[in-house]
């Protein structure tokens, strides 16, 4: 296993477009992978290339580090998730609190097929964008979440996998921040005109904070976090 060598999980959107510049600051091997799961914004996916053949350009050191990326196919998660990311209906509140832009078991799916791919490709760490700060309330963002499925991993696999999510306990504004301090400027601007948020995949509208819809609640969630980036 290279203890340096990590898999990003690398959705296209800005959390993971930041964590992997900050993979890239740290680790001499970095891959990525991403994940079609029916998702009704599957445009992510699209932007993904871009983003990492820009992010690569920004400093040598990225364009020797970054690795093969990686493409999976979780259709099933999609057929047995009855959600706004998966169907054509109206995002609103569910009954039990969580909005219904929850995809029950998401990142635990993803998490443990990152790993199977990490444990083929010999990459001891895993690095993901959840987040519990700035979110909208998925319990598998959270750090007690990530914590428990790395001792299950480590486990069930018989490595020493490490689960890092830079992004846990910061909100957006500071999301951008790091991302101007790995990257400058540069980088900035391909996270802001390239990747994509949008629950909804629009990216016919643009905005400063990027492209999207402008009203769902990851748009809502990236437009704050920009106007506080930006001190407005």
């Amino acid at each position: 296993m290279t203890e340096t060598g990590a898999l990003v999980l690398f959705s296209g959107g800005q959390d993971s477009a930041t964590c992997l510049a900050w993979a890239l600051d740290r680790f001499d091997q970095v891959e990525t992978l991403g994940f079609a799961y029916g998702q009704r914004h599957r445009v992510e996916l699209d932007c993904r290339e871009g983003l990492r053949v820009g992010t690569a350009a920004l400093d040598p050191r990225f364009a020797a580090r970054l690795g093969p990326d990686h493409t999976l196919d979780l259709g099933v998660l999609g057929e047995v998730s009855e959600t706004a990311l998966t169907r054509d209906t109206a995002i609103a509140m569910g009954a039990e609190g969580l909005p219904n832009t929850f995809v029950p078991g998401r990142n635990l799916v993803f998490l443990t097929f990152a790993a199977a791919l990490a444990y083929r490709r010999g990459l001891r760490h895993i690095v993901a964008g959840m987040c519990e700060t700035d979110y909208s309330g998925y319990p598998d963002c959270r750090d007690d979440t990530i914590k428990a499925l790395q001792v299950a991993l480590n486990l069930g696999m018989d490595r020493r996998f490490v689960l890092e999510t830079p992004l846990m306990f910061i909100d957006k504004a500071e999301t951008w921040r790091m991302a101007e301090r790995i990257g400058g400027a540069e980088l900035v601007e391909l996270i802001r005109t390239q990747s994509h948020s949008c629950y909804l995949g629009d990216r016919t509208q643009e905005h400063d904070w990027g492209h999207g819809c402008g009203t769902c609640p990851a748009c809502e969630l990236r437009a704050a976090g920009w106007r506080r980036y930006r001190g407005g």
